[in-house]
């Protein structure tokens, strides 16, 4: 019982300190997200090529 007070004050004092991010921000963290998510595609592919070129 007293961890899940515990992760309840936690979850309380996270969410008064959040705020909404303006747009810029937003802008800011999908791209670098995309960017992210492209790099990772990118490499996964490259290691299949290789995987299927020594098989």
């Amino acid at each position: 019982m007293g961890k899940l007070k515990s992760f309840i004050a936690q979850s309380v004092r996270v969410w008064r300190i959040l705020k909404k991010p303006t747009k810029q921000e937003f802008s800011l963290i999908s791209k670098v997200s995309a960017i992210g998510i492209l790099v990772l595609g990118i490499i996964g592919f490259l290691i299949s090529l290789v995987v299927k070129a020594f098989n």
